[in-house]
């Protein structure tokens, strides 16, 4: 299988992965290319392409797996991945997540599967996009310039003393729902990263986005809220809105700020999100579950 190997060497794990990837790329007789600025990683995977290559390996953090990943999506070109950034949402999802080495014997070992991906208007998505809260911290974010579970943890902290929930319109399958929110994220996988789930029955293969709203909240019942995001109970509590559709259409009062697996966008009042089923080619271990 011809191989192309991608690394952005800026991601939190990507030093310690350096000596299984070369190990990898000289039994494959791959290159290794190293992303230097922003959306390089999908200038090389669109060279893979070109260039004939059946597996594109993505080592980096969920802002690098997008970039190779959306170039890969409607292709023959299967996507391998070595997780290595501070949330690794779509790698934990897969059960990639963990010692470089596992991942590495996935590429070796592994099964493709096509999994579903997201499109939000011309922005695609493989884990999850959002509006609110989370796009607001994902804003705040991504402009530190060291990151980390403890770093989010107190953006998110800084963004909950001032942020007001927004008025959302939602357009779906079944018909419209409105409703104020301090956080709306549409899911094609359970979690954000750092396995916080925020979409606990989420599944990347049954051809669905699941929506799942987090009303307002007050200090009070904020952490067991918190705490069930990291049990994976949180479409259980008293509140949240879940339903699924094979697209949605979201309005609010004005254009403001969305993300797409983590990275922001500034989107209109208006956002359409769509659902491609069986979209992209993914390298997963082969007793990952069947409806994961």
């Amino acid at each position: 299988m011809k191989t192309g190997i991608i690394v952005n060497p800026r991601s939190g794990r990507a030093a310690r992965a350096s000596a299984a990837i070369r190990a990898l790329a000289a039994e494959r007789g791959a290159p290794v290319w190293c992303t230097t600025h922003p959306r390089h990683a999908s200038e090389l995977a669109a060279a893979a392409v070109r260039n004939g290559c059946d597996l594109v390996v993505a080592v980096g953090g969920d802002g690098t797996i997008n970039e190779v990943a959306s170039v890969l999506v409607g292709t023959s070109a299967i996507l391998g991945i070595v997780p290595c950034g501070s949330g690794d949402a779509l790698g934990r999802h897969l059960r990639i997540h963990g010692p470089v080495r596992r991942a590495v014997r996935i590429l070796r070992d592994g099964q493709p599967r096509a999994l579903d991906s997201g499109l939000l208007d011309e922005h695609p998505f493989f884990s999850v996009a959002g509006f609110g809260f989370e796009a607001e911290i994902a804003h705040r974010f991504n402009r530190l310039r060291r990151r980390g579970f403890l770093r989010y943890l107190f953006v998110g902290a800084q963004v909950f003393r001032t942020w007001s929930p927004p008025e959302f319109e939602v357009r779906h399958d079944d018909g419209t729902l409105r409703l104020r929110a301090l956080t709306l994220a549409i899911a094609n996988t359970t979690q954000y990263g750092n396995n916080a789930r925020i979409a606990p029955r989420a599944s990347a293969v049954d051809g669905r986005l699941d929506l799942v709203a987090v009303p307002p909240v007050t200090a009070g019942n904020a952490l067991p809220l918190l705490v069930r995001l990291f049990r994976g109970t949180l479409d259980r509590a008293r509140g949240i809105t879940h339903l699924r559709s094979t697209g949605f259409t979201v309005r609010r009062n004005e254009p403001g700020p969305v993300h797409t697996d983590g990275e922001v966008h500034v989107a209109g009042a208006a956002v359409e999100i769509v659902v491609r089923p069986t979209s992209l080619r993914v390298l997963v271990p082969p007793e990952l579950p069947a409806e994961t």
